[in-house]
Order: structure tokens, then C-alpha cells, then sequence
């Protein structure tokens, strides 16, 4: 699915985020210590070598809503922009905290000449956050940074699983 709002094209595809070629920065779905992990911080790094972790050290810790930029080393892509989203229940206030990722990933984006970019399901994993919940903060988020947008042009969803499609295809619709 595919949608264009203030002259920003939405994407919304299922997939794995390491193999995302024509997209200039992947977003990192981070853990604090911007280390390898699970999921998707897991497939990021194993696809970028251990580099990535290395360009990571000088910024960790960062905290839930920060984002980060790096190199992105073996992947396709220039750049790898991490987040550190909210643990659900525990990170306080979740929403804010959640919107604040993709705010300040839009903003190094914009910062460093990206043209395009390429977003997980943060915190939907691991840190527990309902699908519905963070689909919905993070569609509203990315569409009120739509606005302010001058050099990002393309914003893809990569999603993990068909159920995760479905969702985001029916809050973005």
C-alpha cells in the first residue's frame, strides 16, 4: 500500500528491513546499549557486520525516544538511524516516548540529506507494545511530520508478518 501526504509518499510493505535497497537509512529498532540483539536490532547488525556495534559505542547509552545515526557498513543502505523505543508498561508516558522515535529519526534524516527512509514496528517486539497502539502513534506521528518535511520524500513501513501489514493498511486507510 502506498499513499501520498504533503508530497511525502507512506509505504507500507511486508518484509525484512536488512534488505531494503533502494532506501537511503533503515531504522534501527534499538536496544540502549545499541548493541546486537533480537529481532530487529538482531537482523540489522548481523546484516551489517559488527561495525555497526562498534560506530554505536561513542552515543550509548541513549535513552527510550532518542535516535542516533551511524553508518550502516554491509547493509545496502547509507545510513542507520537508531531508536531506542519505549518498554510498554514500564517507559513512561509509552505514547510520547513512542512518537518522539520517529519524530527525532525524521529529523537526523532531514539533518543528514536522506532522501528516503525506511522505519520498523519499534517496540512491538520485545518491549511489548500492542500492534494497534503503535501502528496507530506511529502512522499519526509520521503523518503529522509530513509537514515539515523537505528532503525526506519516501517513508516505508517494512513489517514483519502479515497481521502487522493488515494492521498498519487499516489505521493508514
Amino acid at each position: 500500500m502506498e499513499t501520498e501526504i504533503n508530497g511525502v509518499i507512506i509505504e507500507l510493505r511486508k518484509g525484512d528491513i536488512s534488505v531494503q535497497e533502494d532506501i537511503e537509512a533503515v531504522v534501527n529498532a534499538a536496544n540502549a546499549e545499541l548493541k546486537t540483539g533480537g529481532g530487529v536490532a538482531g537482523a540489522i547488525h548481523r546484516a551489517a557486520g559488527p561495525k555497526l556495534a562498534e560506530a554505536g559505542q561513542k552515543y550509548a547509552p541513549i535513552h527510550p525516544g532518542e535516535a542516533v545515526i551511524t553508518p550502516a557498513f554491509n547493509l545496502p543502505n547509507e545510513h542507520v538511524i537508531h531508536c531506542l523505543g519505549p518498554v510498554y508498561g514500564r517507559d513512561k508516558p509509552e505514547d510520547k516516548l513512542l512518537a518522539s522515535c520517529y519524530t527525532e529519526a525524521l529529523k537526523l534524516a532531514e539533518e543528514h540529506g536522506i532522501k528516503s527512509v525506511a522505519f520498523p514496528a519499534i517496540s512491538t517486539g520485545a518491549f511489548g507494545y500492542p500492534l494497534e497502539e503503535a501502528a496507530s502513534q506511529a502512522l499519526e506521528t509520521v503523518i503529522k511530520q509530513t509537514e515539515e518535511l523537505y528532503v525526506v520524500k519516501l517513508i516505508r513501513f517494512v513489517l514483519f508478518d502479515e497481521q502487522a501489514l493488515r494492521t498498519y493498511r487499516e489505521i493508514l486507510s
